[in-house]
């Protein structure tokens, strides 16, 4: 049997709105997020810190007509901003770390209403046991 994905390659928060992340350990992170909303981007140099917008990155993202795997994802541009906006299906988008300023240590996104999001951080440094994984919100 080979190694399971989870501590492999990705670490997973499955509910993770307005959650703040550490951005150590991998390389980035993608957010998939559904529901009628706006998704909004803040960093912060420290857990409890002020969280502000990190600047205009995101300008690919991916949408998807379904939420249930019975649709294709769509690559899709947007302006470059700090939020994505989605009003049905799903919306996928990876924000690198490399893209984020000097010393933000930490990322959320926030909803405006009931959106929901999972966030997958991406390329992991160090390989673990998924029991031995890091916490990522602390």
């Amino acid at each position: 049997m080979g190694m399971e994905i989870l501590g492999r390659t990705v670490n997973v928060v499955p509910i993770a709105a307005g959650v703040g992340l550490k951005c150590a350990g991998g390389s980035g992170w993608t957010f998939v997020c559904t529901g009628n909303d706006t998704f909004t981007i803040t960093v912060a140099s420290t857990f409890a810190g002020s969280y502000a917008t990190p600047g205009a990155i995101i300008t690919r993202t991916y949408t998807n007509t379904a939420t249930n795997g019975t649709a294709a994802w769509v690559k899709a541009s947007q302006t470059a901003a700090n939020t994505v906006v989605i009003t049905s299906g799903s919306v996928a988008f990876y924000v690198d770390n490399n893209a984020l300023p000097d010393l933000k240590a930490f990322i959320k996104v926030s909803v405006g209403a009931s959106g929901l999001v999972q966030a997958i951080q991406g390329d992991l440094t160090v390989q673990r046991n998924p029991a031995n994984l890091p916490i990522l919100s602390a």
